[in-house]
């Protein structure tokens, strides 16, 4: 879990951690404030999209595919010893979510279904959809003619409906709680004659079952009337709710079955801080249970749904329009993993390497690393952002399961292996009591490390043995070589002018410029490649108070994740951490095969000098394949103020006609800048633009880039590239730190260029560190994330 608080000044500062949110009142006036299926609506200055948890996660697996029912009350069993990871509200039977994934148990079925007189078919050509319903009959019955129509428009037999018997006397009595507990229902189908493949099957119902939540979310508006596909699958099902640990073999006497066998069991206790629990977001999801906070997953999810327009599958072909949304509004961290996990998975790539997509370890700085894995960790980071920040997943789809660390290690995994070939992985040892005699290997999850158990195969596959292997399957470094460019190796090119009839001072001032801007703040890091040292305490009034005029980016205080997010410390694990970004379009995420004609371009750190800017504005002339667009972002000073909307709608308007053209990498400009025109704020520029661009569907086709006088300090760059700058020049820093050297105000053993690059290492040190305030690695991650809370304005 990560509790995420704004901080109180641009810069690192103490920060308290807000109560757990378990009081008396929730459980009796849930009603008072707008209460949703999935918790709280918004009210005031609750957002539920500021929840966060953590929790506490394992698994037990025959590695030889054994299945029985042993393998179920042992699972029962370590997630009842997970209980202390859970949360309990002050109703003492409210627990904050609980379940379990198992394997679909085919005699158990087989024979339930025999007794409603349908014959299931042979295991394989049939799937078993677990699905929470709204407890009114109408709209139960409503929602299963549309499954019923959807399968049939897919091609998929319906088969029939199974009530899931339960037994909620273990569950809490209170009014506005028990009216939240959904009709537990199971819809069994069977498999369309042309589908050849079980995997092809797998594919076609998570078509359907997209399909079918899509149409239901559109006949409600996005209200949430209690439905949710809990799982549907040939090979898997999920049980899951808003329980403690104790209450779920209680409650679902499936699981108390002896015909209910299985040969894997991923369990979950979740503990919600500052979350208002509810049964669908309980884990474990349809592919993963989850322990720590993805910091970055604003960033993700838009990026995610940037990529509808460009994205193309041969083994999705037309069917991939149905998909849209991977994942809605209100969703959880690990609801949105698990979608972009199954789309992966579903689109062709094996489990193993989707997780290394979304979860990379740490490489940009691994000397060590072998060359043919460091290629293809290179090549996938244009492919997918990584999904960042503290984890312990663990994963399965049935025929593997498997879990993983964050490259930090920030989550603890431990697992036994056993003499009956039994492994048993949770958050700490000693979860099922095993005697010692039997244990014949015990170890523990290492950052960015991957543990992975095929049960085809009948063994653990080891980290090295399933990276290797994947690296190697195809020649990630003559990929590379045909479509990635190093700004660096780039020839380099006379920067551009500014204009002539507006001084360095009238810039300066109408960039905000300040004598402490200048003197405490750029100077030290010009001198020292260090920003200056000064007090955590701030005692100005807040922007939206001020009566002085204050930039944008003062409204933006940065988050800060705390509490449970151990801090990473970005000098002593510069390992781990990363500035790289890539600029220009983005590759068809479901190339598997390396057919991409597009290139990419990689600046080993984001702030450009103006001759690295010059190079991308005239990288056209040199490399066919990239086209450059500056756009300038001023606008007549005679339209003032009240023209500033209008600029930035045509600023909206002129970039997508741009990506239309076939532009792919878009510089914002304020260079123009001077008493005939006004800058529109950096910031709110780049934020618009690359919003409209996602809106749009075209935001993956280009690369952003700004070119702005206003940024100087790091919290500047910082919101520029949390608002989805890719990388950013800033000229006026540079010519006043310039013109500051010239006139003898910088030390003299300090040429000019040195106090450019030492500029510019100082930035890249603090937004490091921001970034590691937030539990984030890599630049990449943290470009587009909006990991900011925006104080007085609309």
């Amino acid at each position: 879990m990560t509790e995420v608080t704004p901080s109180a000044t641009n810069g690192p500062a103490a920060q308290t951690k807000a109560p757990a949110v378990k009081n008396p009142s929730i459980a009796t006036g849930l009603t008072r404030i707008g209460r949703t299926p999935t918790g709280f609506a918004a009210h005031g200055l609750y957002d539920p999209r500021n929840e966060h948890d953590a929790c506490g996660v394992g698994f037990i697996v025959n590695m030889k595919g054994v299945k029985s029912h042993q393998i179920v009350t042992d699972g029962l069993a370590v997630l009842e010893n997970l209980t202390h990871r859970g949360a309990v509200g002050a109703d003492p039977l409210m627990g904050d979510g609980a379940g379990v994934l198992v394997q679909l148990p085919d005699r158990f079925f087989r024979e339930e279904m025999a007794s409603q007189g349908v014959e299931l078919p042979n295991p394989g050509h049939y799937a078993v959809g677990h699905v929470f319903m709204p407890r009114d009959p109408e709209l139960q019955a409503h929602i299963e003619g549309i499954i019923a129509e959807v399968a049939q428009l897919e091609g998929q037999p319906l088969l029939g409906f199974r009530d899931v018997p339960v037994d909620n006397s273990s569950l809490s009595k209170a009014p506005d709680i028990a009216a939240s507990e959904p009709v537990q229902r199971q819809v069994f189908l069977g498999r369309g004659a042309e589908i050849e493949s079980d995997d092809d099957y797998e594919r076609r119902l998570y078509i359907l079952r997209k399909v079918i939540s899509g149409r239901i979310h559109e006949e409600t508006k996005g209200v949430d009337n209690g439905f949710y596909v809990v799982s549907m699958s040939s090979r898997t099902i999920v049980y899951k709710g808003m329980f403690l640990a104790y209450q779920v073999g209680a409650y679902y006497k499936d699981l108390t079955d002896p015909r209910f066998e299985t040969a894997l069991i991923l369990v979950h206790q979740r503990f919600s801080t500052n979350t208002f629990p509810s049964w669908k977001l309980a884990h474990p999801y349809r592919m993963v249970a989850h322990n720590g906070e993805i910091n970055t997953l604003r960033g993700n999810v838009n990026w995610m749904a940037a990529r509808q327009a460009s994205v193309d599958s041969e083994l999705f072909g037309n069917d991939i329009s149905k998909l849209w949304p991977i994942s809605y509004e209100g969703q959880s961290d690990t609801a949105c993993f698990d979608n972009a996990l199954e789309f992966l998975t579903q689109g062709g790539y094996s489990l193993a390497h989707a997780m290394m997509m979304l979860i990379p370890e740490a490489w940009a700085g691994n000397k060590l690393m072998d060359q043919d894995r460091k290629a293809f960790y290179e090549y996938h980071a244009a492919l997918m952002e990584p999904w960042d920040g503290p984890a312990a997943v663990a994963f399965t789809d049935g025929r593997q399961i498997g879990a993983t660390l964050d490259r930090n290690g920030l989550r603890p995994a431990r697992y036994i292996v056993t003499d009956d070939d039994r492994v048993i992985m949770a958050s700490e040892a000693g979860v099922l009591p095993v005697p010692e005699e039997r244990i014949v290997k015990k170890w523990r999850l290492q950052p960015g490390r991957m543990l992975l158990i095929d049960l085809e195969k009948g063994r653990i596959v080891s980290d090295e043995e399933i990276k290797s292997e994947i690296a190697t399957r195809h020649p990630y470094k003559s990929w590379l070589a045909n479509t990635q460019l190093i700004l660096e190796d780039l020839k380099p090119v006379e920067p551009r002018a500014l204009r002539r009839d507006v001084s360095l001072l009238d810039r300066q001032q109408a960039f905000g410029f300040t004598q402490e801007d200048t003197k405490l703040l750029m100077s030290p890091m010009a001198t020292t490649g260090q920003e200056a040292v000064g007090s955590m305490g701030t005692d100005t009034p807040i922007s939206a108070m001020s009566d002085r005029s204050k930039l944008l980016y003062t409204y933006f205080k940065q988050n800060f994740a705390q509490v449970t997010n151990p801090p990473i410390d970005p000098i002593r694990e510069e390992l781990v951490m990363s500035l790289v970004s890539f600029i220009g379009p983005r590759p068809n995420i479901f190339d598997l095969v390396g057919n991409s004609r597009r290139k990419r371009l990689e600046v080993r750190q984001p702030i450009l000098t103006n001759g690295d800017l010059e190079k991308i504005r005239s990288i056209g002339h040199t490399e066919d394949r990239f086209d450059t667009k500056t756009i300038d972002i001023t606008y007549a000073s005679n339209e003032g103020a009240a023209g500033m909307q209008g600029a930035i709608d045509r600023l909206c308007e002129r970039a997508e006609a741009a990506v239309a053209g076939g532009y792919n990498i878009i510089i914002l400009s304020d260079r123009q800048l001077g008493p005939d025109r006004i800058a529109i704020p950096a910031l709110l520029a780049t934020a618009a633009v690359h919003h409209h661009l996602i809106r749009k569907g075209l935001r993956t086709s280009v690369g952003l880039v700004v070119e702005s006088g206003e940024p100087r300090e790091v919290h500047h760059f910082c919101c520029l590239a949390g608002y989805g700058a890719e990388a950013i020049n800033p000229y006026l820093a540079f010519d006043t730190l310039l013109d500051m050297h010239k006139r003898g105000e910088l030390p003299a053993e300090v040429d000019a260029n040195e106090v450019v690059s030492r500029y510019i290492k100082s930035i890249g040190k603090g937004i490091l560190k921001v970034m590691s305030k937030m539990g984030i690695s890599t630049y990449q991650s943290y470009c587009g994330a909006q990991i900011f809370d925006a104080i007085g304005l609309k």
